[in-house]
C-alpha cells in the first residue's frame, strides 16, 4: 500500500453471550475478527491495529459474515469460509497456516507447530505469532496448548479459550 493511498476498511460489531465481536473487511476479504468485553473496546483495538485506514461502519454489508461467526460460536462445526485478507509477516502467516489445518475439537502444542514448520527452537516465536493473530476463530490460535496440555495465554482471555475448546470438543462428540 503506498503512503498516498488510504485503505478503506468496513467493520461491524455485535454482542453475544460469549463476547463482543468485531469483524472488519478490506476490498480483498475479511482482515480482522476480534473478541472482547465491549464493542467500543474492539473499535479502539481496530483503530490501533490499522491507524492509517479509513474505518467505515457498515452493518448491512457485513451482516452475513458476522452471522456466520456468531453461528460458529453456537455450533463450532459451522464453516468459516469467507475470503480472507491475512496481513502479517511471512513467519506469522506460516504459523497461521498451520493453525488453520487443526480440525475442530483437536489441539496442538506450540512446540508441535514449531516442529511442523521445521523450526523446533521457534516455540516462543510461534507463541508470539498466536498472540498477534488478527483473525480470531478463523485462525484458531485457541487450539494451541502448552506442551503439557495446559491452557496458557489467549489474546481474548483464557476463560474464552477454555470455553471455545469445550464447545468444540462437545460439537465433535
Amino acid at each position: 500500500m503506498s503512503t498516498s493511498t488510504v485503505k478503506t476498511i468496513e467493520f461491524s460489531t455485535t454482542e453475544t453471550a460469549f463476547a463482543a465481536i468485531l469483524l472488519a473487511r478490506s476490498e480483498k476479504g475479511i482482515c480482522t475478527i476480534l473478541l472482547g468485553d465491549s464493542q467500543a473496546e474492539l473499535v479502539e483495538d481496530l483503530q490501533q491495529r490499522l491507524p492509517k485506514a479509513k474505518l467505515v461502519k457498515n452493518d448491512q454489508a457485513l451482516a452475513a459474515s458476522l452471522k456466520t461467526v456468531t453461528e460458529f460460536l453456537d455450533k463450532p462445526l459451522t464453516p468459516l469460509d469467507f475470503p480472507l485478507d491475512i496481513q502479517g509477516s511471512d513467519f506469522q502467516k506460516s504459523v497461521w497456516a498451520v493453525l488453520q489445518t487443526i480440525p475442530v475439537g483437536q489441539t496442538l502444542s506450540y512446540s508441535d507447530v514449531a516442529e511442523r514448520l521445521h523450526k523446533p527452537k521457534a516455540v516462543r516465536a510461534v507463541a508470539n505469532a498466536c498472540a498477534a493473530n488478527p483473525l480470531a476463530l478463523v485462525i484458531p490460535c485457541h487450539r494451541i496448548l502448552r506442551a503439557d496440555g495446559g491452557i496458557s495465554g489467549y489474546r481474548w482471555g483464557v476463560e474464552r479459550k477454555r470455553a471455545l475448546l469445550t464447545k468444540e470438543q462437545q460439537a465433535c462428540q
